[in-house]
């Protein structure tokens, strides 16, 4: 099995040594390094550098717009893959399918997407957009059904309960059509997802939780005639030993004041999203069971909305866990760290190549050319 691993750019608040709330209506708080394009550069060459597929940029009103941030950082690597995280409904079915038709067709094919239907409604509403969240995925669906008759030629004509497109045809269809990513744990998520995604993204868990998780996917994609495959979404704190990486995790920790984690936690509740929900019963708002199994650690959501875990320990301990998830099967590894330029690295160089030894990775960047080193010895044996 070749797994997949994709960092991520912090352009919700920008990036620091410490963890950056932020999400699901919540405040980002101070970050230290801004999410500007010199620095999201830095880390999108990281990735790049470090043999990671793709990068992804998070959406809403808490970040930057990913379409455009992704488009200027296009321009500033070569090979990374940018997993566009957007907002279906926000903008017209057309619209989105032209727009990733000119930005794959002008990167070369370095486009993938993250559809996010939305769980917060007070969110949605500060877009214009005043539906439930069933009624957010039944449009969702409507959504992703032109959009990939679009992708595929056809001339399209749809009167659905939500969208209306009358003789639509794109002729900027992307190439290759991007893959879609697509996470969501409400029955209505896992409705939309068996129809259309390519990538079922889940938010860390312990892996008997992730496993239910992807029977249940995997059942109704079933349904549809179609297989999906399976990604999760965590951070990492990965160290030479397992006692430095417990360390900088409760760093981490006694940086986070605890009337900010209360607060963060009271609004989270406020969350429309299964999801949400989920990640918030790991931990309950406490500091002192933060481990929830083995080099899992629930700290990150104290203060950050969405994905709230990260694999902890040794760079060895930290390729058992994922080996166990992708027993599971899980294929695709959306990860980050505080912060995100010095985590690409501690992954790159402490844990992949582990993998690669394992059979597990399989190293796509291009061959680099390595100067042989002469020991002092022989330059001066052979200048006599």
């Amino acid at each position: 099995m070749d797994l997949k691993f994709h960092w991520f750019l912090p352009t919700n608040g920008g990036d620091g040594r410490h963890v950056v709330g932020g999400g699901h209506g919540v405040s980002a708080g101070h970050s230290g390094r801004p999410a500007d394009v010199a620095y999201l550069t830095q880390v999108a060459r990281a990735a790049e550098d470090n043999g990671f597929a793709a990068a992804l940029t998070p959406t809403g009103a808490w970040c930057e717009d990913a379409w455009l941030s992704t488009a200027m950082l296009s321009q500033t690597t070569q090979r990374l893959k940018f997993l566009v995280a957007f907002r279906p409904g926000l903008i017209s079915p057309f619209l989105a399918a032209q727009m990733a038709g000119t930005f794959q067709n002008l990167t070369e094919g370095r486009l993938l997407l993250n559809v996010v239907t939305g769980g917060e409604g007070h969110e949605q509403r500060m877009y214009g957009d005043h539906l439930d969240k069933d009624a957010r995925y039944a449009r969702c669906d409507e959504f992703l059904e032109i959009v990939r008759r679009l992708w595929a030629g056809e001339t399209v004509d749809f009167h659905g309960e939500h969208l209306h497109v009358d003789a639509a045809h794109l002729t900027q269809i992307p190439d290759p059509v991007p893959e879609i990513y697509f996470g969501g744990s409400s029955p209505a998520a896992g409705v939309v997802a068996a129809r259309h995604a390519d990538v079922y993204l889940t938010w860390g868990e312990p892996p008997a939780a992730v496993a239910e998780k992807i029977a249940w996917i995997r059942g109704l994609a079933a349904e549809q005639g179609r297989t999906i495959r399976f990604g999760i979404r965590m951070h990492t704190i990965t160290r030479d030993t397992a006692d430095e990486a417990w360390a900088e995790a409760d760093r981490l920790l006694a940086g986070i004041d605890p009337a900010t984690i209360a607060q963060v936690q009271e609004g989270l509740r406020k969350s429309e999203s299964e999801g949400q929900r989920r990640m918030l019963d790991l931990h309950h708002g406490r500091t002192d069971k933060l481990e929830i199994y083995p080099n899992v650690w629930a700290g990150v959501g104290l203060v950050r909305g969405g994905a709230g875990t990260a694999l902890v320990g040794s760079h060895e301990q930290v390729a058992d866990r994922i080996a166990e998830y992708a027993s599971l099967g899980i294929e695709e590894f959306v990860l980050s760290a505080y912060p995100h330029l010095e985590g690409a690295y501690w992954f790159g160089e402490g844990v992949l190549p582990i993998l690669a030894e394992r059979g597990l990775w399989k190293d796509e960047r291009p061959r680099r050319r390595h100067q042989a080193a002469m020991p002092f010895a022989a330059v001066g044996r052979a200048t006599r």
